[in-house]
């Protein structure tokens, strides 16, 4: 039976599971006479939905409160034993998997570092495939009660791309790492063996950053922030609007690879002059090594922007290396242009720098870059806008990963996929039970 708008009565029922769903997510506990009027139904509707929730496991009662002189409220919350959701970023030095409960608390965690100049494909797959089937065993966790896998990677994601271009499925296109339409999504389905019904989302890695920020960090409650992923390269993501209403859109910006030098310093990209060749952690070491910084040839990207700043930033009685501080303040003046560019394109309420080396040069910088910013923005522009750090730390990436899938899950109102098989052998591996919650609960 359809409505006149064309609607169904099981698009109705599935768009107010959603509605419970998320406002419990985002602001639970709440009690039904609180979601009533937090999701616009009645409270027939509300005591139909938590019932039929409940019997799936999904929610769950959170204790009772007391009313002003009326009876007792009974708490709902989302049961974090209600599924499994994993995030995976793979970056630039390193490859990490993340296992989270319904509530998105994380149960377990395994990370593999990659060898400098080995983003091989294979190898990387491999590493996803391990490190899957070891956060499911380490939490002792069903295989069954997976709802979903989201991955964050560099370079721009083309989504049902055509067989010619590396499709069907989702393909990569990763310039500076050396991927040229990589069929990531076939790939990964093929290696961890997951069953086609189990959700597989894939995207930028600064869109899963800014999805995070925006859900638990410093972007929630904006209606427009601009989220910055600075690590051994560089990226940006526009995110807009409320999560409470459903309301998202997001871009994923090749931002690094924008021009702030007319003829400079040569990109990995192969292009003059880009963002990532003067801001990215690899075009920092590269740079303080040119001007005679003091690192022996095989250090690696984290250790060699450590020791830049602590050559910059010598502390109490310590001599600041001019070398080092002129590569770190080109480095602001180049971010900070760049920044302008985003602030007067896209108008933004909040600025964010996140990624592993942004959180490490942003307690630094961040004044240099405000002020470098303010000089190439607009004026009205910059007014409206400010320029903060990330709040949910270097692995952030990880979390937006896990709320692709999440972010789907809730949408749908809950509707499980059915499965036909599990990961690899993890079923026979892995005990099949609930994993009980431990380790970092959910940022925010």
């Amino acid at each position: 039976m359809a409505e006149r708008s064309g609607r169904t009565v099981r698009d109705l029922r599935r768009g107010n599971r959603a509605r419970v769903l998320q406002r419990l997510f985002f602001d639970g506990p709440l009690s039904r006479q609180e979601l009533g009027p937090t999701t616009g139904l009645s409270s027939g509707s509300v005591s139909n939905v938590v019932a039929e929730l409940a019997s799936e496991g999904l929610l769950e009662e959170a204790g009772i409160v007391g009313s002003d002189g009326g009876r007792p409220r009974t708490l709902l919350r989302i049961a974090p034993g209600g599924g499994l959701f994993v995030g995976i970023d793979i970056g630039e030095t390193r490859v990490r998997v993340e296992l989270f409960d319904f509530a998105l608390t994380e149960l377990a965690r395994n990370e593999r570092l990659l060898a400098r100049h080995g983003y091989d494909v294979g190898r990387i797959v491999g590493h996803v495939r391990a490190g899957v089937l070891d956060v499911l065993r380490d939490a002792g966790a069903d295989p069954r009660l997976l709802l979903g896998v989201g991955v964050g990677v560099p370079g721009i994601v083309e989504r049902d791309a055509p067989p010619g271009a590396g499709g069907p499925g989702t393909v990569v296109h990763g310039q500076t790492v050396g991927w040229s339409a990589v069929p990531l999504e076939r790939l990964l389905r093929e290696a961890v063996q997951l069953p086609p019904e189990v959700p597989l989302l894939i995207d930028n890695g600064a869109r899963t950053l800014g999805q995070a920020e925006m859900w638990f960090g410093g972007g929630r409650g904006a209606g427009t922030a601009a989220v910055a992923l600075i690590g051994s390269g560089v990226g940006a993501g526009v995110n807009r609007g409320d999560v409470l209403d459903g309301d998202l859109s997001h871009a994923a910006l090749e931002w690094g690879h924008t021009t702030v030098r007319l003829g400079g310093r040569r990109c990995r990209c192969g292009s003059p002059g880009c963002l990532e060749a003067y801001a990215g952690a690899e075009a920092m070491r590269k740079r303080w090594c040119e001007a005679g910084g003091p690192l022996p040839e095989d250090t690696d990207d984290e250790s060699a922007l450590a020791a830049l700043l602590a050559a910059a930033r010598p502390g109490p009685g310590g001599a600041a290396d001019p070398v080092a501080v002129a590569v770190l303040d080109e480095t602001a003046e180049c971010l900070g242009a760049a920044l302008a560019d985003l602030i007067n394109l896209f108008l933004p309420e909040r600025v964010l720098l996140g990624g592993w080396a942004g959180l490490l040069i942003g307690p630094h910088l961040l004044p240099q870059i405000r002020r470098y910013a303010q000089e190439y923005a607009l004026d009205h522009a910059f007014a409206r806008t400010s320029i903060d750090l990330g709040r949910l730390g270097p692995d952030a990436v990880t979390v937006g990963a896990a709320t692709l899938p999440l972010s789907d899950f809730l949408a749908r109102g809950g509707t499980r996929p059915t499965h036909t098989s599990s990961p690899d052998a993890a079923a026979e591996r892995v005990p099949p039970q609930a994993p009980a919650g431990r380790g970092r609960t959910r940022p925010g």
